[in-house]
């Protein structure tokens, strides 16, 4: 690197090892697409193509336009599980997907060829363009979400979405066998090296319900999903089980028709994507610990997320209580979340009206219990102080 460099590679000609190349592509002109979520797995057969599924018909539940990139192009699955047996046609101006019965927007390299069980018989990089070119020449129109399902591992077709389609982020999909840690392992440092933002983990094939008897069964053993959301700091979004139905469903092309709640919490989460990127976590503490009394804390540990992590920390000491101030002295301060071990249920209706989460019942490290709240593991359970002599502290 020459000492006047710019860092402006793109109108650069000189060739250095610290050049920066912008790989990004456009969508369609026609297109317009608000979300994009990457559905990974570091491996196959942990059932991502299913996950993808259902997530695009939960979301389509909800009322929103959503679609399917499907990249997996050597082993595309998604329009046999949505009963799409047409073929994409085009114009001038682009490529069209075809619709689900539902209206869920579907483009996959099966829509193209003349059999469905024609080989695709490419190289790397051709079928890492054919994903390309579904991002730039596909009409998509209007959309909400739309879900790339993304083909296994870390090679040229995971490359090259990161490096040319904006995602908004990942969700990695694994299943309990233990081996599959470390290949989650890769996917999210994949992600990292990427700047991409990981959503969390949704482990496939989790348990089997029993219809007898209701009990479930850890048919490939217990779960180390914890384990390694803990490792990498993520949360666990959901746990699918084996169900037949789901197998069914996607066999006869009716994965539209499948009902369960499994991922409910992932659709909530995606729903408040915009408003989960940027947090203001506060911590009624004493010390480096929560404290048990929100009015009666020493200081209030704030902390400011971005993309699911701690970003900075600050420390706001107590300015005093009296009714109604710090609820409101918080929320006008940018406060998103307010954690602490126990409050009063007046100030709790006051953070409600000012729209910050109250979580109570929360006790030990307060850094420790605010990445708790980030994996989605730190539960509020309703703890209000009803003691006279803590009236006031607790902001009554």
């Amino acid at each position: 690197m020459s000492e006047d460099c710019n860092q402006c590679c793109d109108s650069c000609e000189e060739e250095c090892a610290d050049r920066k190349e912008d790989f990004s592509e456009k969508s369609h002109e026609l297109s317009n697409i608000k979300k994009v979520i990457g559905v990974v797995s570091g491996k196959g057969g942990v059932g991502k193509s299913l996950v993808t599924s259902l997530l695009a018909v939960t979301m389509n539940r909800l009322g929103y336009r959503t679609s399917i990139l499907d990249a997996d192009i050597t082993g595309p699955s998604i329009p046999k599980a949505f009963g799409i047996a047409g073929k994409a046609a085009g114009s001038e101006l682009g490529i069209y997907p075809i619709k689900s019965k539902t209206g869920i927007d579907v483009m996959s390299v099966n829509l193209l060829l003349p059999n469905d069980t024609d080989p695709v018989v490419w190289r790397g990089p051709i079928i890492a363009n054919a994903v390309k070119q579904f991002w730039t020449d596909v009409i998509w129109g209007d959309i909400d979400f739309m879900f790339i399902d993304m083909p296994p591992g870390t090679g040229d077709v995971p490359l090259t979405v990161f490096q040319s389609i904006p995602i908004d982020g990942i969700i990695v999909v694994t299943s309990p066998q233990e081996l599959v840690s470390m290949i989650v392992s890769k996917a999210v440092k994949m992600a990292e090296m990427m700047d991409i933002p990981i959503i969390g983990l949704v482990e496939n094939m989790s348990y089997f319900k029993c219809p007898d008897n209701g009990k479930e069964y850890k048919v490939f053993g217990e779960s180390h999903i914890e384990e390694i959301a803990e490792k990498h700091k993520l949360r666990v979004l959901a746990k699918l089980p084996i169900d037949t139905k789901i197998s069914t469903a996607c066999d006869k092309g009716l994965i539209e028709l499948v009902e369960g709640d499994w991922l409910d919490p992932v659709a909530k989460l995606l729903e408040n994507t915009e408003e989960k990127e940027m947090l203001r976590i506060a911590i009624a503490g004493e010390g480096n610990n929560v404290t048990e009394h929100f009015g009666h804390c020493e200081k209030f540990i704030v902390y400011d997320v971005e993309n699911g992590k701690i970003v900075k920390e600050e420390s706001l000491p107590n300015p005093g209580h009296k009714p109604g101030f710090l609820p409101n002295y918080l929320a006008d301060r940018g406060v998103n979340v307010i954690i602490s071990g126990g409050m009063g249920g007046g100030a709790v209706d006051i953070f409600n009206e000012r729209k910050v989460e109250v979580i109570v019942g929360a006790s030990g490290d307060a850094k420790a219990a605010a990445e708790k709240y980030l994996r989605g593991e730190l539960k509020t359970t309703g703890s209000i102080c009803h003691e006279h002599k803590h009236h006031d502290e607790c902001g009554h």
